[in-house]
C-alpha cells in the first residue's frame, strides 16, 4: 500500500512540474510577442517623421482625409511605448501584490534601468551635439544641456523637442522609472490590509491604477491651464516644471499598461487560470476590433484638431475642447485593448508579432528611436536638394532607403556594443547585491 502511495505521489509531483514548466514556457512565449509590438511602435514613429519630410503637403489635401489622418497618427507610437513600459516594468510588482511573493529589490530595479537607458542615451546625446548641434557646448546653452543630462528636457520650452525631437519622451520614461517603485510601495501598503484572495486584490489594484489615470488626467488639465497662464511664483513654476512640464507626464498611459499587467499576471497565476485564459482567448478578436476602432477614431480626431478641419469630419468638432486632456488616454486604451488581444489571442493573431525580422527591429528599437531623426534631417537638408527631381513615390522610397543603409546599422552598433553589454552588466551587478 505504501509503495502505491509513493508511486502516485511521484506521478502527481511530476505532472505538477510539467504543468509548471508549460505555464512558464507559455508565459514567456506570450511576453516575447511584445518585441514585435515594440517594433510596430518604432516603425509608426519613423513613418510619421518620414511622412513629414517626404510628403510635406499630404495633410493639405482634403481629397484624402483618411489617408492624411493615418499618416499623421504615426506619432502615437510613442503612446504605445508608454503602455508597453507600464506593462513590462510593473510585472514583478503585480505578481508580488496579487500573490504575496517576494518583493522586487529597489536597488536592482534602479540599477538595471539606469544601465539600460543612460549609457546609450549619453552616447547618442553627445554624438548628436558634436556633429549636429555643437552650439549646446557653448556656455549660454549649459543650462539647457543640464536638463538633457538630468532627463528634464520635457519641462522647458528651451529643450522640449529640441536638439533631437524624440529625446523628450525619454525624460517621460525616466521619470516614470523613478516613480514606479514608490507607487508600487503605496499599492503594497493598501494590499496588506486586504484579504489574501488574489481576485479581491486584483480589483483593488486595478482601482489604484484607475486613480493613477484620474491623477494623470487631472494633472494634464490643471497643468495645461497653469502653463498657459505663465505662473509667476517660484512654487507654482516648480510645480509645473516637476509635475506637468510642457505637455504632461503621461501617467495615464503607463497606468493603462499597468492594468493590463495586473490582468495578465492574474490570468497566468490565479486558481483556474487556464479557464480565464481560455475565455480571454475567445474574447481577443473582439478586443482587437475595439482597440483598432478607438485608434481609428482618435486618428481622425487628432487630424481634425491639429492639422486640417474637413467637412467629412465636422461631426467631431463638438469634441475639440476635450482634445488636449483626453485624447492620449483614448489612444492608450486603444493600444491597450490591442495588446491584450495579442497577449491572449490565438496563434494566428500572435504569429505576425512573433515574426523574427519584426522582433529583431524590436530589439534595436531604442537605438532606432534615438538616431533616426537627426540622420533623416541630414538627408532632407544636405542630400535631397542635390539629387535629381523625382516623383513623390521615389522620393518617399529614398528616405526609407537612407534609413536602412545608414540608421539601421547605427542602431545595431548601439544595441550590440552599448545596450546589450550594459544590460548584462546590470543583471550581473544586480545578482551580486541581491
Amino acid at each position: 500500500m505504501s509503495v502505491v502511495v509513493q508511486d502516485n505521489q511521484s506521478h502527481v509531483e511530476d505532472s505538477a512540474s510539467k504543468e509548471k514548466g508549460h505555464l512558464q514556457t507559455g508565459h514567456k512565449k506570450n511576453i516575447a510577442v511584445l518585441d514585435g509590438v515594440r517594433a510596430c511602435a518604432i516603425i509608426a514613429v519613423i513613418m510619421f517623421h518620414i511622412n513629414l519630410l517626404a510628403l510635406h503637403n499630404l495633410w493639405d489635401l482634403p481629397d484624402h482625409p483618411f489617408a492624411s489622418a493615418l499618416a499623421t497618427f504615426g506619432g502615437s507610437g510613442v503612446t504605445l511605448f508608454f503602455v508597453l513600459s507600464g506593462f513590462l516594468l510593473f510585472l514583478p510588482y503585480a505578481k508580488a501584490l496579487l500573490f504575496q511573493v517576494e518583493w522586487p529589490s529597489l536597488r536592482q530595479f534602479y540599477l538595471k534601468r539606469a544601465l539600460r537607458i543612460i549609457p546609450a542615451y549619453y552616447v547618442a546625446l553627445f554624438t548628436i551635439i558634436l556633429f549636429f548641434k555643437p552650439q549646446y557646448l557653448q556656455p549660454g546653452r549649459w543650462k539647457q544641456l543640464a536638463l538633457f543630462l538630468t532627463f528634464f528636457m520635457d519641462s522647458s520650452h528651451g529643450t522640449f523637442r529640441k536638439l533631437n525631437g524624440p529625446f523628450w519622451t525619454l525624460a517621460i520614461e525616466w521619470q516614470f522609472y523613478m516613480l514606479l517603485p514608490l507607487l508600487a510601495l503605496g499599492f503594497l501598503l493598501l494590499a496588506r490590509r486586504l484579504p489574501e484572495s488574489p481576485a479581491q486584490r486584483l480589483r483593488v489594484m486595478i482601482g489604484c491604477c484607475g486613480l493613477m489615470v484620474i491623477w494623470g488626467l487631472g494633472i494634464r488639465m490643471l497643468g495645461g491651464t497653469a502653463e498657459a497662464h505663465h505662473p509667476t511664483t517660484f512654487i507654482a513654476r516648480l510645480a509645473v516644471f516637476v509635475l506637468y512640464g510642457i505637455q504632461g507626464k503621461y501617467l495615464e498611459n503607463f497606468a493603462v499598461g499597468m492594468i493590463i499587467c495586473l490582468c495578465y499576471t492574474y490570468a497566468w497565476h490565479a486558481e483556474h487560470s487556464a479557464d480565464i485564459r481560455y475565455g480571454l482567448r475567445w474574447a481577443s478578436p473582439l478586443l482587437a476590433i475595439i482597440g483598432l476602432g478607438l485608434l481609428f477614431f482618435t486618428a481622425i480626431w487628432h487630424f481634425n484638431v491639429l492639422h486640417l478641419q474637413v467637412p467629412i469630419f465636422a461631426f467631431m468638432n463638438v469634441l475639440t475642447p476635450q482634445f488636449d486632456w483626453l485624447n492620449e488616454t483614448i489612444i492608450a486604451m486603444g493600444y491597450g485593448a490591442c495588446v491584450m488581444a495579442i497577449l491572449f489571442g490565438p496563434t494566428w493573431l500572435q504569429r505576425p508579432f512573433a515574426w523574427r525580422p519584426l522582433c529583431w527591429i524590436g530589439f534595436i528599437s531604442y537605438g532606432l528611436y534615438m538616431w533616426h531623426l537627426p540622420f533623416l534631417d541630414l538627408f532632407d537638408q544636405q542630400i535631397m536638394p542635390h539629387l535629381p527631381t523625382v516623383n513623390g513615390v521615389a522620393t518617399y522610397l529614398l528616405y526609407w532607403g537612407w534609413l536602412f543603409v545608414i540608421v539601421v546599422p547605427i542602431a545595431v552598433v548601439s544595441y550590440r556594443l552599448i545596450e546589450k553589454p550594459c544590460t548584462r552588466m546590470g543583471m550581473r551587478v544586480a545578482r551580486r547585491i541581491a
